[in-house]
């Protein structure tokens, strides 16, 4: 079995994978000043940005939720996967050969192919199904592609193959290549039956954010496919959650974040026809409605936060089931921040037919003619009911409310109840509708706000003791003397020779600095780039190694220089001094002299030592900054 791979390959790893580079295929990022970097975390869902990166420590961390690290943690974090995979991935992408020392891998691996074989797999599929669109047998599927105004270079753009009917063709090539039965199945290629899963279709790669091919989406062309649904989508895998996976995402996430607005359209073709129109922010699901995790994933391209609103725009055909899509997405509408439209083309043509019909310039004016989602769905609604009937505008109403009744957002209300009043007009004030509103929510059941039963909440454990805030003014002084330690070691190094743990209050304080003592001090930083990663290596407390994360990427106030390093150790020292002091007299005035003569003037020498130690503290002080 491979040995465990070398430090020192790891370390050269680590200096050349930038984590910007990284992370910005997945997440938005702008600048934060003080050389950071920001967006909205990929590991939990919030409303403003608290995700930070700090480039030249080649580090992230989650104000938020509190998930930090490098660029090999992320990787590990966001793809699931272990250690030595995360590493030989960006090995990979920056071009280092990596080496191994004797002996057995020193990780536990998940059961089954690693990530990386079966994103190789798919790799080496999505270059034959490609090379394969130029053979005799694919002319039918040639064919397809150019009745919809598809052409070559779109095809090699979007990548775009056939798969031979000969249902071996694929797995013979894969087996040429290394790959097993497993690895094949497991990535979903090859089918129960020993199969190419896909044969005789034309095929869509569906590419994660990051470009890597981690699924197919098969369209069926010859009429004897056996298999009768039009298209045919990966299964769930290791590498491909349809609930996560939006097609074209590859392609159109760098404009999506430049312009914050997103297109959502319906199939392959769609995005295609958007993108060879100009519309470069559009992307699909593959064969599932769009769902929340779908939101999350393009908020965070969108950099969807209250500060910089974009827009999100669903096309949808005019028809019952596109009106029915329209429902589901006002239902996720507060998923975001940003405004949400809808695009409807009058003839009730898709963008792909669009184009066909009435060329690119019809499609980015589709785009540009949107229509708050809102707006679209509530017209609907209304749409359905005979308003010169009394009867039927209060029907009307009282749909229309029960939609309304379910926007958490209640500053919005309002302004959706003067929408109905216009819609249905006649009688219906804005008020009549705000009180059907009221109704319908309180007909609402309502939730638990604990989330759960009282059997449950009578087996939850007891709560665990506070530690306190990490934020609580008493410990500035310790966080930002920290921040120099883990950012600045060379710069801080000679200062911190009388700095020891009780100088540290906060527990996860004196964790970090306790880790830093066992590596040799402060100056063993100096000239180390991977001085914060080995600190967060060595933590086993997990809260230790968040804050070591969040320290590495905060910004210093002022890029320090002596007086500010040395106003810092000083302030530290002189705090613990002044706790010293405060304890000590406390206990003085609890001691009678007479009767312990001894103890007592033993505390009086200490407080009197302390004293002229703190005296020098501030002395010393003084001279360092003058």
């Amino acid at each position: 079995m491979a040995g465990r791979i070398r430090d020192e390959d790891i370390a050269v790893v680590r200096e050349k994978a930038r984590i910007d580079d990284v992370v910005s295929q997945y997440v938005t990022l702008r600048n934060a000043g003080g050389g950071s970097q920001k967006g909205l975390c990929p590991f939990h869902d919030e409303k403003s940005p608290s995700f930070n990166v700090n480039p030249s420590r080649g580090f992230y961390h989650c104000f938020g939720c509190g998930e930090g690290g490098d660029v090999i943690t992320f990787l590990m974090k966001i793809d699931g996967l272990t250690f030595g995979e995360a590493v030989e991935r960006l090995a990979d992408k920056v071009g280092v050969q990596l080496r191994r020392e004797e002996g057995d891998v020193r990780e536990e691996r998940p059961k089954g192919p690693p990530r990386r074989r079966l994103v190789e797999a798919h790799k080496l599929a999505q270059e034959y199904y490609a090379e394969q669109l130029a053979s005799p047998d694919a002319l039918v599927a040639r064919q397809f592609l150019g009745q919809r105004g598809f052409d070559q270079a779109a095809a090699e753009h979007f990548g775009i193959g056939f798969a031979p009917r000969d249902g071996d063709a694929l797995k013979t090539v894969l087996r040429q290549q290394g790959f097993s039965a497993e690895e094949m199945t497991v990535g979903g290629l090859i089918g129960p039956s020993g199969y190419d899963r896909f044969r005789g279709r034309l095929l869509w790669p569906i590419r994660d954010a990051s470009g890597d091919t981690i699924g197919f989406g098969a369209r069926r062309i010859f009429d004897d496919d056996r298999i009768d649904a039009k298209y045919l989508n990966t299964s769930e895998t290791p590498i491909y959650k349809k609930s996560q996976v939006l097609y074209g995402i590859d392609l159109a996430r760098r404009d999506i974040g430049r312009s914050s607005q997103a297109v959502i359209v319906e199939g392959y073709t769609d995005v295609m026809a958007c993108h060879l129109s100009g519309v470069t922010t559009a992307v699909a699901t593959c064969g599932t409605a769009f769902g929340d995790d779908h939101s999350r994933v393009l908020r965070r391209f969108l950099n969807d936060h209250e500060e910089f609103r974009g827009e999100v725009i669903f096309t949808f055909d005019g028809d019952a089931a596109g009106q029915k899509a329209a429902l589901r997405a006002f239902g996720g509408d507060q998923n975001f921040v940003s405004q949400t439209y809808v695009a409807v083309e009058p003839d009730g043509l898709d963008p792909c037919d669009l184009r066909i019909q009435k060329g690119d310039a019809a499609v980015r004016e589709l785009v540009a003619r949107r229509v708050p989602l809102y707006r679209f769905v509530l017209a609907n609604v209304v749409g359905k009911y005979d308003l010169d009937r009394a009867d039927g505008r209060i029907d009307a109403v009282r749909e229309t409310a029960r939609l309304v009744a379910s926007v958490r957002d209640q500053s919005k209300v309002t302004a959706f109840a003067q929408e109905i009043s216009k819609m249905v007009g006649a009688d219906i004030d804005t008020n009549a509708v705000l009180a059907e509103v009221r109704r319908a929510a309180n007909r609402r059941p309502a939730p638990d706000p604990r989330g759960t039963t009282p059997a449950a909440t009578a087996l939850e454990p007891p709560p665990r003791a506070a530690v306190p805030d990490l934020r609580d003014p008493r410990f500035a002084i310790e966080r930002e003397t920290l921040q120099l330690v883990i950012q600045h070691p060379m710069t801080i190094g000679r200062s911190t020779g009388d700095i020891g743990p009780n100088d540290f209050l906060h527990p996860t304080y004196r964790a970090v600095w306790e880790l830093v003592a066992a590596a040799g001090g402060p100056g063993a930083g100096a000239g180390d780039p991977g001085w914060a990663n080995r600190l967060r290596d060595a933590a086993t407390d997990p809260a230790a190694s968040s804050v070591i994360s969040a320290l590495a990427v905060e910004p210093l106030k002022k890029e320090p220089d002596s007086a500010y390093v040395a106003e810092h150790v000083f302030r530290l020292l002189e705090l613990t001094a002044a706790r010293r002091i405060g304890a000590i007299k406390s206990k003085l005035q609890r001691t009678n002299p007479v009767e312990h003569p001894e103890e007592f003037n033993k505390m009086f020498g200490e407080l009197a030592a302390l004293e002229a130690h703190r005296r020098a503290l501030r002395d010393r002080l003084a001279g360092s900054t003058t």
